[in-house]
C-alpha cells in the first residue's frame, strides 16, 4: 500500500462527507470515532479549525480506514492491517516528524502501528492498559437487584456530578481539571448521566452515555464512590442506563473495560455485554537529543 493512498486534511467537514458512511458502517468497532466526531461538528466551541490532522486511507473509491489525531497528539486509528499500519507510519513520519505522543486503536492495530512507529522513529512504545470492547447482547437486569432506582441528572446536579468526575478522573490517574470554567473542555461534558439513588435519595452511583450515532450509544463513565462499591449499584445504573438507551432506539451499546479488573468484566457480563475486542493505548516516548 503506497503512502498517497492517505489523503491527509485538517478539513472536518470534508473528511467526514467522504469518511461519515464507512464510520457508520461499524458503528461498534468504530465508536470512539464516531462520537467524537459528533461531539466535533455539533457542540459549539469544541472544535478548533486546524487543529485536528484527519486521513483516510482509499483504495479505489472506497475508504478502508481513518485516523485522527488531536490536539493531544495522539492517534486514533480504525482496524488496519500490519502493512497497512506500517505504510502509515512511515508516511506520518516523513510528513510529521516525532510529533505523536501515542496512537490508540484494536490491540492488533494499535501493536503493528506502535512497533512500526519505533522502527521509523526510534520512539519507545509503553502499553498504558489493556482494555477491552464489549457489546449488549440481551440486557440482563442485576439479581439481586439493590434497592432504590435511578435518576437524570440535572443542572441542580452540576456540583455533584463534577465531583464524582473529579474523583473518577483522579482514580484513572488522569491530570484533568474539572470545574465550572473547565466543565465545557472536558471530556466528560458531551454525555447525559443517570444516578443511582438509595431509598431515602442519596445518590450512590452514576453512569453516563454519549449522544447516539450510527445507532450506536457508548456507556461511559460508570462510577461509584470506593465507600459505596460492592453493594451493586454500579450493575443498577449501568442497567438503567442501557435500558433507556435501548427504549430511545439505540441498536448497539458498547463500553470498554479495563482488562485487569475482574470485578467490572464479570459485571458487565452478567448484564449481557459480550467482549467483541481487546483495545490498546500506547505512549510513546523519545530519547533527549544529544548534547551539542
Amino acid at each position: 500500500m503506497h503512502p498517497d493512498a492517505w489523503h491527509l486534511t485538517e478539513d472536518i467537514d470534508g473528511f467526514h462527507a467522504r469518511a461519515g458512511s464507512f464510520l457508520r458502517s461499524r458503528p461498534v468497532l468504530h465508536n470512539t470515532p464516531l462520537t467524537v466526531m459528533e461531539k466535533w461538528r455539533t457542540r459549539p466551541g469544541a472544535f478548533e479549525p486546524g487543529s485536528v490532522l484527519f486521513g483516510r486511507l482509499e483504495s479505489g473509491d472506497e475508504v478502508q480506514a481513518v485516523f485522527y489525531r488531536p490536539p493531544s497528539r495522539r492517534l486514533t486509528l480504525t482496524p488496519l492491517s500490519p502493512e497497512r499500519a506500517d505504510a502509515l507510519a512511515a508516511h506520518l513520519a516523513d510528513s510529521l516528524g516525532h510529533t505523536l505522543a501515542g496512537v490508540t486503536a484494536d490491540h492488533d492495530t494499535a501493536t503493528a502501528f506502535a512497533e512500526a512507529w519505533q522502527r521509523h522513529t526510534g520512539a519507545t512504545p509503553t502499553l498504558r492498559v489493556r482494555m477491552h470492547l464489549y457489546r449488549l447482547d440481551t440486557l440482563t437486569p442485576p439479581h439481586p437487584h439493590p434497592e432504590g432506582h435511578g435518576r437524570i441528572v440535572g443542572e441542580q446536579d452540576h456540583e455533584h456530578l463534577m465531583r464524582w468526575c473529579r474523583e473518577l478522573a483522579a482514580d484513572l490517574g488522569e491530570s484533568v481539571t474539572i470545574d465550572a470554567g473547565s466543565w465545557e473542555g472536558t471530556r466528560f461534558a458531551e454525555k447525559s448521566y443517570t444516578f443511582w439513588q438509595s431509598p431515602d435519595n442519596t445518590p450512590v452511583s452514576m453512569a453516563g452515555v454519549n449522544p447516539m450515532v450510527a445507532g450506536m450509544v457508548r456507556v461511559d463513565p460508570v462510577y461509584t464512590p470506593a465507600r459505596l462499591r460492592g453493594r451493586g449499584y454500579a450493575a443498577a445504573v449501568t442497567a438503567e442506563v442501557s435500558r433507556a438507551a435501548l427504549a430511545a432506539g439505540a441498536t448497539e451499546l458498547v463500553l470498554y473495560t479495563d482488562a485487569g479488573n475482574p470485578t467490572s468484566n464479570a459485571l458487565y457480563q452478567r448484564l449481557g455485554y459480550r467482549r467483541v475486542a481487546d483495545w490498546a493505548p500506547y505512549d510513546f516516548a523519545y530519547a533527549e537529543p544529544e548534547a551539542g
